[in-house]
C-alpha cells in the first residue's frame, strides 16, 4: 500500500516552477476515474480536520505524470451604461425636452490574476465590489463584445465553446428538484453529463464515489425538500448543487458564493469539499463574502476587490506582510480577512477612497514579481494538457483523445437526443409522482366543473330550448378545458433557472427539454379528458352514441393539449407567475368572446374577424357542435315550436295552430304542428359553422398545440442566453 500525503504549499509557491509544484498536488487526491478503476482500493479521509492541514489517503495508486493547468486573466474591464430617466417631464405646465442622461458604471477595472489546478482562488469583497461580476467574466457569462481583456488557459486563448465543455458553474441559489433524493439528483446528473458508452454500473460507481467525496452518505436517500417538504440541510443542499456540476470531473469549476446563507460549520465543510475537488486536478474559482479563520486556511489564492478594482492579489499567507508594508499591520489575534475588509470599508469613506490601496497593491506586486527567480512555464500546450487529462479520466462526457483540436476532444453534448428525452422525462415524472397533491387539485377542479355542468344541463331534450342549452354547454365546456390548463404556468417558471443552469453547460439540448416536457404532460391530459368526457357526455344527453363519445373525447383532449401548450409557451416568455395568470385569464376570455358563441362569424366586425380565426376556443367549439348536430334527418324544431322563445310562446295551442294555417296559406306550404322546421344542419348554418368539418376543426386544434410548442422552443432558444450585456 502506498501512503500519499498532500500538504499545504509554502508562501513562496508562486516562485516554484509549476511542473515541480504540481507533483505534490498530483499525488494528493485521485480523480473520480481513478476511484472507479480501483474498485478494490480502500480510501480513508480524515474528516475531523478543522484547519488547512493535509489530508491522508491510503490506496494503491501508481505515480503519474503531472498535468498542469493555469487559467490566467489580464486587464479585464467591464462597464455598463446606466440611464437616468426624468420621471416628471412636465413641471409647472412647461415640458422639458432634455434627453435622458446616461452614465457609465465600471464594474470591473483592469483586473488581472491567475488560478492554478490544485488550488482554490477566492474572490473577496463587500457587496457590490464586483465579486460575482468577475466570476461571470471568467465563466464566459458576459457578452464577448462587452468584456475587455484576455483570458487564457495555459497561455493560449480560451474560446467560449471549449470553456463550456471543460468547466462547470455553480450558482448562488440551490436550484434542485425538491422531491428527488440526493442520490437520484446526482444520478440524473450523471445520466446527462456522462456518455451512454459508460455502463450503468460505472455511472452508479461514479455517483457513489462523489457522494462519499461530498460527505453526503448519510443523506443519500433523503429528498432535497422545499418549503412544504422537509429534506436535507442547507449545507447538504449546497454540496448537492456542487456535486451535480462536477459529476463529469471538469477542469475548471466556478462557484458564486457557495457559502452564502450557511452556518460556519456547513460553510467549512463546503469549502473542504472544494479543496478535495481542486486536489483532484481541477481549477476552483469562487467568490466568498467573508471567510472564517478555518475557511481561510483552505484557500490558496485571494483577490480582494473594491468597486471593481484589485486591492490585493496573492496568497493569504502574505496578507500580514502586505498590510504591514501598507502601514496597517494586522493584529496578531485578528482574522486577516475581516481586518482587510474593515480597512477597505474605512478607506472607501475617505476622500481618496481605496485608490491608495489599489496603487500600493500594483507596486507591491511588481516588486514581488521582480524578486521571483523562476517564472511560470508551461511544459504542455493546451491541447496536450487536455488530451492528457482525458486519458486520466477527467472530462468524461464522451471525450475522445483527438489532440489535433482541443474543441473536438469533448463533444457538445454527452448523449443523443433520445437519451436526453428519456432521462428528462423520467426525472420530471419522478418528481411529479411524489407530489400527487398537484395533480389531485387539477383533477378535482376538472371533475367539479364536469359535475356542475352535468347537473346543470341534465338530460337536455331536443326542443328549441334544449338546442340553446346544448350550445351554451359546449361553449362553457370547451372554454373550461382551457382555463384548467392554467396550472401548467408555474411549472416552467419554477424550473426556469434549473433549465438555464443545465443548458448553459450543455447538459442537454433545449429541443430535448421541449419534447420531454410535452411527452410528460400527455398521460395526465388523456386521463383528464376521458374523465371529463365520461362525466358529462351521457349526463347531458349528447348525441352520437359510442362514436360520438370517442370524438368528444378527442376534442376535449385536443383542447387540453392546445391549452397546455399555450400556457407553457407563455411561461417561457413571462417570468412572473402572477403576471402570467392575469394574462392567461384575459386571453382565454378573449378566445371565448370571439369563438362565435356570443356573436356569429358574420356578425363580428371586420376589424376583429382576424381574432375569430385565432381563437383557440373556436375550433373545438365548432367541432363538438358538428358532432352533436351532424344528423341531417334529426329534427329539433317542429310546427308550433316555432313560436317558442317569442311573445307568442305563451298563447294556447289552438291559437298557434291557427297561426300555422295562416303562415301555410301565405307561403303556399303546408305546415302542421308535427312538420319539421329545423334540422341539425339548419342549426349549424344558423350558428355560422359552414367552413370546416368536424375533423378539420379537430386537426386545427391539435396543430395549435404543436405551434405553441414550437414557439416555446424558440422562447427557450432566445430567452435563456444567460449572459450579461
Amino acid at each position: 500500500m502506498t501512503r500519499i500525503v498532500g500538504q499545504n504549499v509554502s508562501p513562496v509557491r508562486d516562485c516554484v516552477p509549476l511542473y515541480d509544484r504540481r507533483q505534490i498536488v498530483e499525488m494528493s487526491s485521485p480523480t473520480f476515474a481513478q476511484l472507479l478503476n480501483n474498485d478494490g482500493d480502500h480510501v480513508t479521509v480524515d474528516e475531523t480536520e478543522t484547519n488547512s492541514v493535509h489530508q491522508v489517503l491510503t490506496m494503491e495508486l501508481p505515480v503519474q505524470q503531472s498535468i498542469p493547468f493555469v487559467l490566467s486573466f489580464s486587464n479585464l474591464t467591464y462597464s455598463v451604461r446606466v440611464r437616468r430617466k426624468n420621471i416628471f417631464p412636465v413641471i409647472s405646465g412647461r415640458r422639458t425636452d432634455e434627453p435622458r442622461s446616461t452614465r457609465t458604471k465600471v464594474l470591473l477595472n483592469d483586473i488581472s490574476g491567475e488560478a492554478r489546478d490544485g488550488e482554490i482562488l477566492a474572490v473577496l469583497g463587500a457587496s457590490g465590489s464586483g465579486k460575482s461580476t468577475l466570476i461571470d467574466a471568467l465563466a464566459n457569462r458576459i457578452a464577448k463584445e462587452s468584456l475587455k481583456g484576455e483570458i487564457k488557459l495555459n497561455g493560449e486563448p480560451l474560446h467560449s465553446k471549449l470553456l463550456k465543455v471543460i468547466s462547470a458553474y455553480v450558482m448562488q441559489d440551490d436550484l434542485l428538484y425538491p422531491m428527488l433524493t440526493v442520490e437520484e439528483t446526482l444520478m440524473f446528473s450523471a445520466e446527462f453529463r456522462l456518455p451512454r458508452t459508460l455502463s450503468k454500473s460505472k455511472k452508479k460507481g461514479r455517483v457513489q464515489a462523489l457522494i462519499d467525496q461530498l460527505g453526503l452518505r448519510n443523506a443519500a436517500k433523503t429528498i432535497i425538500g422545499d418549503e412544504g417538504h422537509r429534506g436535507v440541510s442547507g449545507g447538504e443542499r449546497r454540496r448537492v448543487s456542487i456535486g451535480i456540476d462536477i459529476i463529469h470531473d471538469p477542469i475548471i469549476l466556478f462557484l458564486d458564493e457557495p457559502t452564502s446563507g450557511l452556518d460556519s460549520t456547513s460553510a467549512f465543510m463546503v469549502v473542504k469539499v472544494l479543496q478535495r475537488i481542486a486536489q483532484s486536478g481541477s481549477i476552483v474559482i469562487m467568490s466568498i463574502h467573508q471567510p472564517s479563520y478555518r475557511i481561510l486556511g483552505l484557500l490558496d489564492r485571494l483577490i480582494f476587490l473594491s468597486h471593481g478594482q484589485t486591492v490585493y492579489s496573492g496568497s493569504p499567507l502574505n496578507l500580514p506582510q502586505f498590510f504591514a508594508d501598507f502601514g496597517h499591520p494586522i493584529p496578531e489575534n485578528e482574522n486577516r480577512t475581516e481586518f482587510a475588509l474593515d480597512l477597505i470599508r474605512e478607506l472607501k469613506g475617505s476622500p481618496d477612497g481605496t485608490n491608495s490601496l489599489v496603487e500600493f497593491n500594483r507596486k507591491w506586486k511588481n516588486i514581488n514579481r521582480n524578486s521571483a527567480t523562476t517564472p511560470t512555464r508551461y511544459d504542455l500546450s493546451l491541447k496536450e494538457a487536455i488530451s492528457a487529462s482525458i486519458s486520466r479520466g477527467k472530462l468524461v462526457s464522451g471525450a475522445t483523445n483527438d489532440a489535433a483540436n482541443p474543441t473536438s476532444m469533448v463533444p457538445t453534448f454527452a448523449n443523443p437526443i433520445w437519451t436526453e428525452m428519456a432521462v428528462l422525462s423520467k426525472r420530471s415524472f419522478t418528481n411529479s409522482w411524489r407530489m400527487p397533491e398537484i395533480f389531485a387539485v387539477r383533477f378535482g377542479a376538472v371533475m367539479v366543473t364536469g359535475f356542475i355542468l352535468a347537473t346543470m344541463f341534465w338530460r337536455l331534450d331536443d326542443s328549441p330550448r334544449g338546442v340553446r342549452e346544448r350550445i351554451a354547454f359546449f361553449a362553457f365546456a370547451m372554454s373550461t378545458t382551457y382555463y384548467t390548463c392554467a396550472e401548467a404556468l408555474p411549472v416552467f417558471i419554477h424550473e426556469r433557472f434549473i433549465f438555464m443552469r443545465e443548458t448553459a453547460y450543455n447538459a442537454y439540448r433545449r429541443s430535448s427539454y421541449c419534447l420531454s416536457h410535452a411527452l410528460v404532460s400527455i398521460p395526465a391530459l388523456i386521463f383528464l379528458s376521458i374523465s371529463f368526457a365520461a362525466l358529462t357526455f351521457w349526463a347531458v344527453g349528447l348525441d352520437g352514441g359510442a362514436s360520438g363519445f370517442l370524438f368528444y373525447v378527442y376534442v376535449v383532449l385536443a383542447s387540453f393539449w392546445a391549452g397546455n401548450s399555450f400556457v407553457t409557451f407563455l411561461s417561457g416568455v413571462i417570468p412572473h407567475v402572477m403576471i402570467g395568470y392575469v394574462i392567461v385569464v384575459a386571453i382565454f376570455a378573449y378566445y371565448l368572446l370571439f369563438s362565435g358563441f356570443f356573436l356569429n362569424r358574420d356578425r363580428i366586425p371586420s376589424y376583429w374577424i382576424w381574432f375569430h380565426y385565432l381563437s383557440l376556443v373556436k375550433y373545438p367549439y365548432e367541432a363538438v357542435l358538428q358532432n352533436e348536430f351532424k344528423d341531417p334527418t334529426k329534427c329539433f324544431v317542429r310546427g308550433i315550436q316555432l313560436f317558442d322563445n317569442s311573445p307568442l310562446g305563451d298563447v294556447s295551442i289552438s291559437l298557434k295552430e291557427k297561426l300555422l294555417d295562416s303562415i301555410s296559406k301565405t307561403l303556399n306550404v303546408r305546415i302542421t304542428s308535427s312538420t319539421c322546421v329545423m334540422t341539425g344542419a339548419d342549426i349549424l348554418v344558423q350558428q355560422g359553422i359552414t367552413q370546416l368539418n368536424k375533423w378539420n376543426c379537430l386537426w386545427v386544434t391539435i396543430a395549435w398545440g404543436f405551434f405553441f410548442r414550437i414557439l416555446f422552443y424558440f422562447s427557450l432558444l432566445l430567452g435563456s442566453k444567460n449572459k450579461r450585456r
